[in-house]
């Protein structure tokens, strides 16, 4: 936002509106001090007043610096809209840390190791079973990182 003098506000003050929506309809409105995602290209962090880009995702943690504390999202892939007081993901799918199914997550995994072990299977696709080993193993590198079991 600008400030009286014409320039955006100070890169320690003031707060990101973040949103995160997936296909599914989930939506998640916060206000962020900071966050770090991983970009297709690498992670990267934005803080208020940072200066706009579109860029995609690749399968992996969110990280929201709240008032409250941290929180984690474990998302498969998307897209980042950063504008200066404002950040939106666009996500496949996306799961705050404390509420990934690990169990499930570590069934998923173990089925898409089971796959790319036994490729012979004329209907096999690599691409997908490794696309879905990726998201398991995210999805329980998030939910292990934050304490959940």
């Amino acid at each position: 936002m600008p400030d009286s003098s014409g320039g955006h506000e100070s890169l320690t003050g003031g707060m990101l509106a973040v949103t995160i929506v997936t296909p599914a309809g989930s939506r998640v409105d916060v206000q962020a001090r900071h966050l770090r995602a991983p970009g297709f290209e690498g992670d990267f962090g934005v803080l208020p007043g940072h200066i706009p880009f579109l860029t995609p995702l690749r399968i992996g943690a969110n990280m929201l610096d709240l008032d409250k504390g941290r929180e984690t999202w474990a998302t498969s892939g998307g897209f980042v809209e950063v504008l200066p007081g404002k950040v939106t993901i666009l996500a496949e799918t996306a799961e705050r840390s404390d509420q990934i199914d690990v169990a499930r997550a570590e069934s998923s995994r173990k089925r898409a190791q089971e796959r790319i072990a036994r490729r012979d299977a004329g209907d096999f696709d690599l691409q997908r079973a490794n696309a879905s080993l990726a998201r398991a193993i995210n999805r329980i590198r998030v939910a292990n990182a934050s304490g959940v079991s």
